[in-house]
């Protein structure tokens, strides 16, 4: 049996065989780039006005300007300005020929075709914004490994990038074990629950936009799961069983793991919940088994599986996702286990929730995460900064 943090280097070190994918940027958001990005075109294109007022050839001294045209954004075939001519102008419109400097439309009197001001408000230069200021051609603007966001999508289109290289996340299998478990939607008979994980992790596998993701349910059955698991390590990436990995009389997961020839990474950690979890490798194939639990189940997926997904993805702070907050109140932790205990923020402090066993689904309908109690603290004092991994 190892502890959380010999698990978590354990899982950072594996070598994941990460594939490409090439998508339209407004559909990449999400996803990290596989490959830097350069500009295709100088941003501003061109010379253009920062403010609404009036262009023109900047002389020192001058107060009036003979006005003869106008220039809105989008504006072409514009005229050429001469000495003590201006042209109306807006924001974003392409600087005149021979023009060099904009005067806000507040500091201007006009009368008739001509515009007055006090030459202590115009400056040679002022509100131009100048071809190629933000980048040129032919600039890096992205670098590999940059989360696609909006404000990085906004960007591309801006230089004039319309596809981008991810990284893809890998496909999954999600093999659900238990005689006792069933569909939603059907009648449960005595002994009988419905399949909490299932929905639950797919839900989770859409956020972190997996290739594709499959549910197998087997019965507890030697031969069905070692079966289940052969087939799904020739068809998928990442195979996560829920259930079946203790030591009962029908749990028959690590026996197929061994049949299957599956190269164990750890099996048992020191942490509650979720005991005997379960990692292993095979041919690039990455197999987790979960304990059944759902309590088991979300923390050991959030602690482990969800950062291997994300580190596929190309998230090199895949490991990071966590906030150290406070805790609004002392605990007393009664086993030397690293705790990941289901916790609510309040004014900015994490509050531990009533209800913590792990088969109890109330307490996970107000919780917006897990804090870890390190295995070496038996009690804690209010105030104590704790690692808190939200949903």
């Amino acid at each position: 049996m190892i502890s959380v943090n010999e698990a978590k280097a354990i899982l950072q070190k594996l070598d994941l065989p990460q594939r490409k994918l090439t998508l339209p940027i407004q559909a990449a958001q999400g996803f990290f780039l596989a490959e830097p990005i350069s500009a295709l075109l100088d941003v501003p294109s061109f010379d253009n006005s920062a403010m609404d007022g009036y262009a023109f050839l900047w002389e020192e001294g001058v107060n009036k300007l003979e006005l003869v045209g106008e220039a809105a954004a989008g504006s072409a075939n514009l005229p050429k300005i001469e000495k003590g001519q201006a042209i109306r102008i807006f924001t974003g419109a392409p600087m005149p020929v021979g023009s060099d400097s904009v005067i806000m439309q507040e500091k201007v009197t006009r009368s008739g075709n001509f515009i007055h001001f006090d030459p202590v408000d115009a400056h040679q230069g002022n509100h131009v914004r100048y071809r190629g200021t933000q980048c040129k051609k032919g600039d890096i603007i992205a670098q590999r490994g940059a989360k696609m966001t909006p404000g990085l999508v906004s960007l591309l289109a801006s230089v004039g990038v319309e596809k981008a290289s991810v990284y893809q996340a890998p496909k999954v299998a999600l093999i659900i074990t238990g005689n006792e478990i069933q569909d939603l939607g059907t009648d449960l008979h005595p002994g009988q629950i419905y399949n909490a994980n299932g929905p639950a992790l797919e839900s989770w596998m859409g956020r972190l936009q997996v290739s594709g993701i499959q549910q197998i349910k087997v019965p507890d059955k030697k031969e069905a799961v070692v079966e289940a698991l052969a087939q799904a390590l020739e068809e998928y990436d990442l195979v996560i069983f829920t259930g079946g990995i203790s030591v009962g009389d029908y749990d028959f997961v690590k026996v197929a793991l061994e049949e299957n020839q599956v190269e164990q990474l750890f099996y048992k950690l020191k942490q509650r919940p979720g005991k005997p979890l379960y990692a292993g490798k095979k041919n690039g194939k990455i197999v987790f088994a979960l304990p059944g639990n759902p309590g088991s189940v979300l923390s050991c997926f959030l602690q482990y599986v969800k950062p291997v997904i994300q580190t596929w993805k190309g998230d090199v702070g895949a490991w990071n996702h966590f906030r150290e907050l406070p805790l609004a109140h002392d605990f007393e932790k009664k086993i030397p286990l690293t705790q990941f205990l289901k916790a609510k923020i309040k004014d900015g402090k994490v509050e531990v929730l009533q209800g913590q066993e792990s088969f109890n689904l109330i307490a996970f309908g107000l919780a917006d995460g897990f804090v870890e109690i390190p295995e070496e603290l038996t009690f804690v004092e209010p105030g104590t900064l704790l690692k808190f991994y939200p949903w």
